[in-house]
């Protein structure tokens, strides 16, 4: 698996696209879950792309199953905020690594800021409901990275969780989203990662603000 620390993601050169972020409360077809907005209101914003690509994704979905965005862009400054809480959590955990040591194993589950998919607009962390908008079981909760359980191909998960997250990947990505594989519920376009993954000669879009 490739880390998004790997430094063959830092070399991945931008052609940015200039795509303007919108919120996706403004878009009727997608759902947004409120867990996420004490952190400011970038968290509903995403890459017109990337909106497009899972409104598209959602159609494929089966009847009386729709996504439930959590979480969309990052701000550079809550995105370091984030690596480096969990650095100091690995450092107290983990004590007498060097520093590599400890930017890689964060970068497993967060990304280092000047490479994240979030920050970029890209990335979008989600869910599946059903109609009356309860969330689905996935095997963990999103976000929760306690154990491998969130890894998206782990095994160690009920056959419906494993069942739902089947019907998450593949309609994400029939439409060129790509998975992080340690998070079940993180996939993104456009963003260097993405563009590593799918052997894109760069990437669409790079870090932005609103």
């Amino acid at each position: 698996m490739i880390l998004l620390s790997d430094p063959e993601i830092s070399r991945m050169p931008i052609e940015e696209s200039g795509e303007a972020l919108i919120d996706l409360h403004t878009v009727q077809a997608l759902r947004v879950d409120p867990r996420m907005a004490e952190t400011g209101a970038a968290y509903a914003h995403l890459r017109v792309g990337v909106v497009d690509r899972l409104v598209t994704a959602q159609s494929l979905l089966p009847p009386g199953v729709y996504f439930l965005i959590v979480e969309g862009f990052r701000t550079v400054e809550l995105q370091a905020r984030y690596f480096d809480a969990h650095v100091d959590r690995l450092r107290v955990a983990h004590p007498g690594q060097d520093h590599d040591w400890y930017h890689r194993r964060a970068s497993r589950y967060i990304s280092p800021p000047e490479v994240a998919p979030h920050v970029a607009g890209a990335a979008v962390d989600l869910t599946l409901c059903d109609t009356d908008g309860n969330e689905m079981w996935l095997g963990t909760e999103v976000n929760d990275t306690d154990t491998e359980s969130c890894h998206t191909a782990s095994t160690a998960v009920s056959a419906e969780a494993r069942a739902h997250r089947r019907i998450l990947s593949e309609a994400l990505a029939t439409v060129d989203l790509v998975n992080y594989p340690t998070e079940w519920w993180h996939w993104s376009y456009g963003d260097r990662y993405w563009a590593c993954v799918n052997g894109a000669s760069a990437a669409r879009y790079g870090p932005t603000a609103l």
